[in-house]
C-alpha cells in the first residue's frame, strides 16, 4: 500500500493561508508547488492583476528576478564540466576590462583614493560573490562608490528596469572604471557577480547568453517559457507586477502588462535578475538539481558539479565581515555558487543542506535533500519575505511521515 508523502489536510491548510493573503489584498494571486517523492501538489488562487478578472493559471510568467542567479551559476558549471573555464581562472583572461584592478582604501573613500589588488577575480569569485564589488544591502550611506555606480546604470538596485542597463560590453566597461569595494575573496556582496558571469558564459561560448541558456538548460529541461522577455503571443500569460507604498503598504504597478519592461528583449540579459519563468519550468530546473544533475533519462550536469553548487563555500572569516542579505542570516546559512545553503537549524523549516534563492519581485523556491522536497511559490509583490516565509514553513508542516 502506498504511503502519502504530503498530508492531503495539511497541504489544504497550506492553500487556505495563501489564499488569505490574496483575500486581504496582499498579492493579486499566487501560483506555487510543493513536490516531494515525485507526488507533486500544485495550487493556484486569485488573479494576475489587483481588481483584475483574469485568473492566475498553472502556466502563467513571472518575473523571477534572482531566482535567475542559480540558473546562471548552473550554465557555468556546464563550461566548467567541459573544461573551457576552472573555478581559479582569472576571469580577465575573457574579460580584460577586469585586469589590473584598483581596490578602494575604504568603502567610503573618494574613487581615486585606491590600493592595488592582492590578486585577480576568478570564476570562483563570481560564483560565490565575493569578487569584490555588488550591493551594499546593510545602511552605507551615499557613498562615492554607490553613486558612481547608480549613475553608470550597472544594475546596482535590486529592482532595476532591464531596459535600463547599456549592452554587455558596454556594461562591463562602465563596470570596468569603477574600482572594487574590497579585496578580491575578503567578503561577500550581493549580486554583481552573476551579471559578470553572464557576460563571461557569452564570451567563452561565442553565443549570447539567452542562446546558450536556451540550447544548454532551456531546452534539455522543457523550460518552454523561460527567457530574458516574454514574446507577444504569451503575452497574456504575464502577470502585472507591484510594490508596497512603504507608508500606506498599499500596492503600486510597478511593471504592467500592456508596457512591460519585459515586453521585448533588453539591451543587457541579466543573469542576476532578469530571467521570467512559470512554476512548471521553475520546477524541472529544481528537479534537476534536486535529482544531482538528472533530468529523466538524461544528465545536464555531473553529481559532482550539484555538489559544489549547494556546499556552503563562504569561509567564517568571510561571514564575519560581510553585510547579510537579512540580520542573523550568516549564523544560519551559507553561499554555493548562485544559492543560500542552510548550515544550521534553528526553526521547522531551517534543514542543514536545504538550498535555494528568492526573487526581489515576489518569488522563491528551496530544494532539501534529505526531505526530497521542492517549494516554489510565484507571486509577483516585491519583497513578499512575509509570504515565502509562511509558505517554506507550511510546506514542511505537510510532510507526512
Amino acid at each position: 500500500m502506498k504511503t502519502e508523502s504530503l498530508s492531503s489536510e495539511r497541504l489544504l491548510h497550506l492553500g487556505r493561508i495563501m489564499e488569505g493573503y490574496v483575500e486581504r489584498g496582499e498579492v493579486p494571486g499566487i501560483v506555487m508547488g510543493v513536490c516531494r517523492r515525485g507526488e507533486i501538489h500544485i495550487d493556484v488562487v486569485g488573479n494576475t492583476s489587483l481588481g483584475g478578472s483574469e485568473p492566475m493559471r498553472r502556466d502563467t510568467i513571472f518575473r523571477i528576478s534572482s531566482m535567475s542567479k542559480p540558473i546562471t551559476a548552473a550554465a557555468t558549471m556546464t563550461l566548467v564540466e567541459e573544461g573551457k573555464v576552472h573555478l581559479d581562472d582569472a576571469v580577465e583572461k575573457w574579460l580584460p576590462e577586469l585586469a589590473n584592478r584598483k581596490v578602494l582604501g575604504r568603502i567610503d573613500a573618494p574613487l581615486d583614493e585606491t590600493v592595488p589588488a592582492q590578486r585577480p577575480i576568478t570564476v570562483r569569485d563570481l560564483l560565490t560573490f565575493t569578487l569584490g564589488f555588488g550591493l551594499l544591502l546593510a545602511p552605507t550611506g551615499e557613498y562615492p562608490i554607490l553613486k558612481a555606480a547608480n549613475e553608470s546604470q550597472i544594475g546596482m538596485r535590486p529592482a532595476a528596469s532591464p531596459q535600463a542597463m547599456p549592452d554587455p560590453d558596454e556594461w562591463l566597461r562602465r563596470l570596468g572604471t569603477l574600482p572594487l569595494m574590497y579585496q578580491p575573496g575578503k567578503r561577500w556582496l550581493y549580486g554583481i557577480g552573476s551579471n559578470v558571469l553572464g557576460v563571461l558564459i557569452a564570451r567563452v561560448s561565442g553565443q549570447p547568453l539567452e542562446t546558450f541558456l536556451r540550447e544548454r538548460l532551456f531546452e534539455p529541461l522543457g523550460m518552454k517559457d523561460t527567457g530574458f522577455s516574454v514574446p507577444a503571443d504569451k503575452r497574456d500569460r504575464l502577470a502585472s507586477s507591484y510594490t508596497s507604498n512603504p507608508a500606506s503598504g498599499a500596492l503600486e504597478l510597478f511593471d504592467s502588462v500592456q508596457e512591460s519592461q519585459w515586453g521585448h528583449p533588453p539591451a543587457f540579459p541579466s543573469g542576476a535578475s532578469g530571467l521570467v519563468s512559470t512554476l512548471d519550468d521553475y520546477l524541472a530546473f529544481a528537479q534537476m538539481m534536486l535529482s544531482e544533475g538528472r533530468h529523466g533519462s538524461e544528465r545536464t550536469l555531473s553529481r559532482l558539479s550539484i555538489e559544489a553548487m549547494i556546499t556552503d563555500q563562504l569561509t567564517p572569516a568571510q561571514k564575519a565581515v560581510s553585510s547579510p542579505p537579512l540580520p542573523g542570516f550568516f549564523e544560519t546559512h551559507g553561499w554555493g555558487f548562485g544559492v543560500s545553503v542552510e548550515t544550521r537549524r534553528d526553526d521547522l523549516a531551517s534543514v542543514p543542506g536545504r538550498y535555494g534563492w528568492d526573487g526581489s519581485l515576489g518569488t522563491s523556491w528551496f530544494c532539501d535533500p534529505k526531505e526530497v522536497l521542492i517549494g516554489i511559490i510565484l507571486t509577483q509583490r516585491a519583497m513578499a519575505l512575509d509570504i515565502s516565509r509562511d509558505f517554506s514553513t507550511l510546506a514542511y508542516q505537510a510532510i507526512a511521515d
